[in-house]
């Protein structure tokens, strides 16, 4: 039984995230809460806790309010982690900003979700964070501190900057001043404001990966992101003694969600890196004594292909998360051999849905754990249906997954248009994922409806293919889309990275003929890719998933230039 929870361990805990703080730091007040390895941030739960507690009261000191919005537009630091507790404690909502995003994307999205405070870095490889603040907002640089007057950003008050003090931009507060205003605010007032907070709020506002139109500002509750990281955690058996390697942006529910609140909800220890690289990684699964760690297949490929990964000692893993896309099997092998992770999960869900629906757990069989993505998450219904009738479907039958529950959002902000249309009258979230459901109850994604490829009236669906793809032995990675055709409505394109010894060493075109006739002696003939197209690397979201709008755009313009789409 969950400590935490004690007998409402196996129940919905009502319950908000300030709440869920004070709770774990009282039952494991000296266990470590995070723990980073390249820096001195080493918290414990009850230290965590008065850390919280500080921010927050600083919060309030510069005129952030319950039901305000608090942007961070940071990677993963220290103060990220610190903020998501320290807005939960006195009602805002924390607006998480992708950091690949630049001046067009991130004025979007200041703008539509009314951010009145702005936490943010400097900067992220060759964007300059704050010369884009400067740009959008040219009076930041005359402003005192918290009296911001923006024409473009006219909610917007407020920044902090959280990089070196030294350096912090005119105009802005620095992060540590929060500490120093705490001393304005008195704990009791902290706490009143905290008492008033209810787990329906909106706690959570994160922008979809904008992989079709405008992102949408999903916005999640303080009890639908509790109770699905509890019941992330307790798939994983986490518990005090487990020690996650989090190299999964905070940004993404999969660092916010399946991270902090699986770790938050069962006394774990986080141990974050800042931005994913294989040896940062390896470095902090090393340091902080790991038993688990997160990441997307090409995360876990990364360094499994490392140079120097025979060097590092995996003997201490055992759990953990790959999620993001569809895990081939040769891959799982060797995070389960090489990494010792034999308990490794698969999940499934999308931000909408905070964010896992269906998950695998520790005892479920590998070959579950790579052609599955579990069963339905505790408290949740899930299911198949017909995309056009919404019927349901039995089992073996391909259709839209729909979901229904407590950790359904409560919308899309601003947007009721497009939340009708993604929640029907009943309840249901309408994913606009295609599976279906084997014989024991577990769910296999086939893809999204509109990656479906339709030939000349023959449905074919890309993972079928990628995974038939992937077994040949000079492919490292491969994604199929589908191409405009005027005689078969779309024809079938493969788009193929290479392993770095086949690519440095042998010709494209003998490789593509080669391939072609591996795909004829093996599959239906119409399922055959009319095109190979040998990549350096797929387009990616920075929270790791592949965009295949964008394939698709470059294709079209790699084949057909010239054609009549």
């Amino acid at each position: 039984m969950n400590p935490i929870f004690g007998d409402k361990a196996n129940n919905l805990i009502d319950m908000t995230l300030g709440d869920l703080l004070d709770r774990t730091a009282a039952v494991f007040p000296d266990t470590d809460a995070v723990f980073y390895n390249d820096r001195p941030f080493r918290k414990t739960y009850a230290e965590f806790r008065d850390t919280c507690n500080e921010v927050a009261r600083g919060l309030l000191a510069i005129g952030v309010k319950k039901g305000g919005h608090v942007a961070i537009w940071a990677t993963n630091y220290p103060e990220w982690i610190v903020l998501m507790f320290a807005t939960a404690k006195i009602g805002a909502t924390l607006v998480t900003v992708n950091t690949n995003y630049k001046i067009y994307e991130a004025e979007y999205l200041l703008r539509q979700s009314d951010t009145d405070t702005l936490v943010m870095m400097r900067g992220l490889k060759d964007t300059c964070y704050t010369d884009i603040i400067n740009e959008l907002c040219p009076t930041l640089r005359e402003s005192q501190p918290g009296c911001l007057e923006s024409e473009a950003l006219p909610y917007l008050k407020r920044v902090i900057y959280i990089d070196r003090v030294e350096d912090t931009p005119a105009g802005m507060y620095h992060w540590s001043e929060l500490f120093s205003l705490a001393s304005k605010v008195t704990e009791e007032e902290r706490a009143r404001v905290q008492a008033s907070v209810d787990p329906y709020d909106v706690v959570n506002m994160q922008y979809t990966s904008g992989t079709t139109g405008f992102p949408k500002g999903v916005m999640l509750t303080h009890r639908g992101i509790l109770n699905n990281g509890k019941c992330i955690g307790d798939n994983q058996k986490l518990s005090e003694k487990d020690r996650v390697c989090l190299p999964v942006p905070f940004f993404h529910c999969f660092g916010c969600v399946l991270g902090i609140m699986a770790c938050v909800t069962h006394g774990s220890t986080m141990v974050p890196v800042e931005r994913y690289h294989p040896v940062r990684t390896m470095n902090a699964i090393r340091d902080g004594r790991c038993t688990a760690t997160y990441g997307v297949p090409t995360m876990y490929i990364a360094m499994l292909e490392h140079p120097d990964f025979s060097k590092y000692d995996f003997s201490n893993m055992r759990t953990g998360i790959m999620s993001g896309s569809p895990c081939p099997v040769k891959v799982m092998e060797l995070v389960v051999n090489r990494m010792h992770m034999t308990e490794i999960t698969i999940p499934y869900g999308m931000t909408e849905t905070s964010p896992v629906c269906t998950m695998t757990n520790t005892e479920d069989p590998i070959i579950k754990r790579v052609e599955t993505v579990g069963r339905p998450m505790p408290f949740l219904e899930v299911k198949v249906v017909d995309p056009e009738t919404n019927a349901d479907l039995p089992p073996n039958t391909p259709g839209e997954v729909v979901v229904r529950g407590y950790s359904v959002m409560k919308g899309y902000y601003k947007m009721p248009e497009a939340t009708a249309n993604a929640i029907d009258a009943d309840g249901w979230y309408h994913s606009g994922d295609l599976a279906e459901i084997d014989d024991d109850g577990f769910f296999k994604i086939t893809g999204r409806i509109k990656d479906m490829i339709i030939r000349g009236g023959e449905n074919i669906y890309p993972k079928e293919l990628e995974e038939f793809l992937y077994a040949h032995p000079k492919v490292r990675d491969v994604q199929v889309i589908g191409v405009p055709d005027e005689t078969y409505g779309e024809e079938v394109c493969a788009c193929i990275i290479l392993r770095d010894d086949i690519r440095e060493t042998e010709n494209e075109d003998d490789l593509r003929e080669e391939i072609m006739e591996y795909t004829l002696a093996r599959i239906a003939r119409h399922k055959k890719p009319r095109y190979i197209w040998f990549m350096d690397s797929f387009p990616m979201t920075a929270s790791g998933k592949i965009q295949k709008f964008k394939m698709r755009e470059m294709a079209v313009r790699h084949f057909l230039k010239g054609k009549d789409e």
